[in-house]
């Protein structure tokens, strides 16, 4: 039966009232009763923010009667000391000139003295002609909203300290990654660069030198793959293998075999980790240096001479290292002279993304050093870090630089 068909019969068979009638009556008990218990706080306040008219919710939540209040007391009496003059000096004017302001945190005090977190909205009614009668203004409870948003504060806090032990962590852990500081070579100038990426994940590039015994020196730059601890361990595995192999043989290529053979012992098919390394021995040849450089899948050292210019030490025929049981690895040999210096740098400088969204890129690496020569090792990765520098979000990879040079003869030498 529908609510137009007549009364509804009772069980018993007593008639009731229709439904609409029904619905009718509650629509004319609730609309008082809405405004009295609503879920927020309702007042009105003449223009000069004299209260006459709050419903039983926002007496309630203050602790006050009506009769205290009505005609008796102003908004702004109900705020706290800094609710008052932001009032005033904010809440008030902006009133006036907008008719209408929502959202507005403010602080109420209670009839115990305690502060009541609310936020605020208020809008001017207006007669038939656009004159301001009262101001209707709606408060919402915020004591839950704060207590969120002092829990998130907290937490968001704590993730920062978080976040700043976590860099000092790794800050920490890729030092352990690199020499403390750079040996003296006599007759030598070197100079290096890390340029870290994220200070939130150690990276896997890593570089440098140590001596040999006989005048001999080792020399080794590279990057593992990945980032995080497990970059970090392999990176510490390679550095390790790479000293120990050099101190038994340092022939360059035996060296890198030796490290491919370690990897491949080490990590499983399932678990394959590589790196890139460049290998070098610096051995003295009279007035410079004798240097050997094998290669496995690295980018080629950048060689600047003396007289200018500057041209890649290309090893094409080297492979990554510990992806093959039997891989094999190329060797350059090079002589640094007075003035020259050798450049050893990790892909993150040729892979950074420029301005047009292309990659920084081989040609455009050996432009720049070509026209930096001549130039000091020092000289040179000092330019090559404001290089990096430019790139910005585009550089987005660890980049280690690595230098090594021979002092240019004084005039009184030549």
């Amino acid at each position: 039966m529908t609510a137009d068909s007549g009364p509804v019969p009772r069980q018993g068979g007593a008639p009731d009232v229709s439904q609409a009638t029904l619905f009718g009556e509650l629509l004319e008990d609730s609309a008082d009763d809405l405004y009295e218990h609503a879920p927020c706080g309702y007042l009105s306040t003449l223009l000069d923010g004299q209260i006459v008219k709050i419903n039983k919710t926002l007496l309630g939540w203050l602790g006050h009667t009506r009769e205290q209040l009505v005609g008796r007391r102003r908004f702004s009496d109900l705020l706290t000391v800094g609710g008052r003059l932001y009032h005033e000096t904010h809440f008030a004017p902006l009133l006036r000139m907008q008719g209408e302001l929502g959202g507005v945190a403010l602080e109420m005090r209670t009839a115990e003295g305690t502060r009541l977190p609310v936020m605020v909205t208020s809008v001017l009614k207006t007669d038939d002609a656009g004159r301001p009668l009262l101001i209707r203004t709606t408060v919402f409870d915020a004591r839950d909203r704060r207590a969120y948003e002092r829990e998130l504060l907290r937490a968001r806090q704590e993730a920062e300290r978080d976040r700043e032990r976590l860099k000092r962590l790794v800050a920490t852990l890729q030092r352990s990654l690199l020499p403390p500081v750079l040996p003296r070579v006599p007759g030598m100038e070197i100079a290096a660069h890390y340029h870290i990426a994220s200070p939130d994940q150690v990276g896997g590039d890593f570089y440098d030198v140590f001596p040999l015994g006989d005048d001999r020196w080792g020399v080794f730059l590279g990057d593992v793959c990945g980032k995080g601890a497990g970059a970090a361990a392999l990176t510490s595995l390679t550095r390790y293998t790479l000293r120990a192999a050099a101190a038994h043989d340092p022939a360059p290529l035996k060296v890198l075999r030796t490290l491919n053979t370690v990897l491949r012992q080490e990590y499983t098919d399932d678990e394959m980790r590589f790196c890139t390394v460049i290998f070098g021995l610096v051995v003295p040849d009279g007035d410079g240096f004798a240097v050997t450089l094998a290669s496995g899948g690295h980018p080629p050292a950048l060689l600047l001479r003396a007289d200018g210019g500057a041209r890649y030490l290309q090893t094409p025929e080297g492979l990554l290292i510990g992806v093959l049981a039997e891989a094999r690895f190329s060797a350059v040999e090079t002589r640094l002279g007075p003035g020259d210096t050798l450049l050893l740098y990790t892909d993150g400088l040729t892979e950074a993304r420029t301005g047009d969204g292309g990659r920084y890129g081989d040609e455009a690496l050996l432009a720049f050093a070509g026209g930096l020569a001549p130039i000091t090792p020092p000289a040179v990765v000092a330019a090559t870090a404001e290089l990096l520098g430019t790139f910005g979000a585009g550089l987005d990879d660890d980049t280690a630089l690595l230098a090594l040079g021979v002092p240019a003869r004084s005039a009184d030498q030549v």
